[in-house]
Parts: C-alpha cells; structure tokens; sequence
C-alpha cells in the first residue's frame, strides 16, 4: 500500500513508545524523511517551518530508535514505533501529550498558550468569513501593506511605553502587536503556530 501524502507532500507521524505504548509525539514527514528512517533506523522527520529533513536528537540527544514503522488503514498516517532516549517533548517531558484537558480549560497549558490559540483561531474565522463590520475584515480589504504598517505602528507604540516605563500601556500596546502580527502571517497563509515551531527548533 502506498502512502497517501497530503498537497504539501507530507504525512502526519504519530510516534509511540515500542515498549509502555505511550504515544510521545506527532510531527510530520515526506518521502525523504520515511525512506530516511527506513533505511537508518533512526527517526527522521520534515520540518514544515524550514522546510527540510531532520532527524530527531540531532541537536538535543534524545534520540528515537525505530523498531517499527506501520500505516494506517486509510494509508493517510503513519505510526512510528521507537525506544525513546531521554524526553520527546522540548519541555522536558517525557510525552509531548502532558497537558491534561479533562479537568476544562483552565488546565490547557499557560494563559499565554490559550490566549494565542484563540487569537489565531479569531482571526483565522474572521478572515475565512469577513463577516460585515469585522475589524480584521476591514484590514483585509485594505490589504498586506497597511496591515503591515499596523504591525510596524504598534510596535513603535510599544518601544513608546516600555521607554516611558508605562507597564499597563506596554502590555495593551503588545497585545495589539500580536494581534497584527496574526492577521499578517494568516494573509501570508502561515499562523502563529509557525512561528513557534521556529522557535522550538532553536530551542533544541
């Protein structure tokens, strides 16, 4: 059975702990990465923000040992069995699945992660709808450049306040720079999301 890559070429990949069962992580892969990893036996991956092959552990240690690689049923996903060195997760955990939803969510991660979450998530309804009377549809309309200026206004009006020792007004004028930000990344097709995936690689 072949793989069915999605129109990026790429297959989300699940990858498990061969032993406890533990599901660790999802990433992405293409070919290049799969035939990687088939033919090292080390876990290999694409990373969508540079847009290149990288093994995992490469920088960070924690390596992943595969022991099986299987498909699923619709040929759409890919599992990776492996014996996991050190944590999967870049905050140390030993799972990237350690934010528990069950209790509501006020425990899904820190107010920064649900903040940002539901900015991106705003904006990107609101630019799929540009429902009458929206202010993000109003910026669409006056295009990438305005929009772009606003990111570059707000962010002067920051450096304003932080030089002026104004906290409250450095907050709300960083705030409207994220919110910017947003809208200019989703008209470029890309979200916050890959931003920080950026910076969790140069984390590791």
């Amino acid at each position: 059975m072949e793989i069915s890559f999605d129109e990026r070429g790429l297959v989300p990949v699940i990858t498990q702990d061969a032993e406890s069962g533990q599901v660790l992580m999802l990433a992405w892969s293409d070919r290049e990465a799969i035939d990687a990893t088939l033919a090292t036996g080390a876990a290999h991956y694409h990373s969508r923000s540079r847009g290149e092959l990288w093994r995992k552990g490469a920088t960070s240690g924690n390596t992943q040992e595969v022991v099986a690689v299987r498909l699923d049923c619709d040929a759409d996903a890919v599992l990776y069995l492996v014996k996991q060195s050190g944590p999967a997760c870049h905050t140390g955990e030993r799972t990237c699945f350690h934010v528990d939803l069950s209790q509501g969510d006020e425990s899904f991660g820190h107010p920064a992660q649900r903040a940002v979450r539901l900015l991106d998530d705003v904006v990107a309804d609101r630019l799929a709808k540009l429902p009458e009377g929206s202010y993000v549809a109003g910026l669409h309309e006056r295009g990438l450049g305005y929009i772009a200026q606003k990111v570059v206004e707000e962010a002067g009006e920051s450096i304003v306040a932080a030089l002026q020792g104004d906290d409250e007004g450095l907050k709300g004028e960083a705030a409207d720079v994220l919110f910017h930000l947003s809208v200019m990344l989703h008209e470029r097709g890309l979200t916050l999301d890959d931003v920080a995936e950026v910076l969790l690689e140069r984390h590791h």
